[in-house]
């Protein structure tokens, strides 16, 4: 399993941004590998966005991305928001020896 993360500011007009943002939601959903999502919204901060996407494999979202339809929207989303996406992938407690494990300090 690889789970996309992508905090969202909305800096254009909001109700274009939902508009896309549901477009591109149901995109993904049809593409392969997809599993799931969830949308949150900061308390207090109804501009700021966090978008969790579960995907079979990196791979998979690494596809999608690349489809000349998702770039379309993509297109239209991108100034509408600032985006800070990631992907992750599982650890168990057992495996995570902390930070400088993975070389952050």
């Amino acid at each position: 399993m690889a789970t996309f993360v992508n905090k969202l500011t909305v800096h254009g007009d909001h109700e274009t941004f939902l508009a896309v943002r549901n477009r591109l939601t149901a995109y993904m959903a049809a593409q392969p590998g997809y599993v799931g999502h969830q949308h949150l919204r900061r308390l207090g901060e109804g501009h700021v966005y966090l978008e969790i996407a579960t995907w079979q494999d990196a791979a998979a979202h690494r596809t999608a991305f690349a489809t000349e339809g998702f770039q379309q929207l993509l297109a239209e989303l991108r100034p509408l928001v600032s985006a800070e996406p990631g992907m992750y992938e599982p650890v168990d407690a057992q495996d995570e020896a902390g930070p400088e494990a993975a070389g952050v300090r």
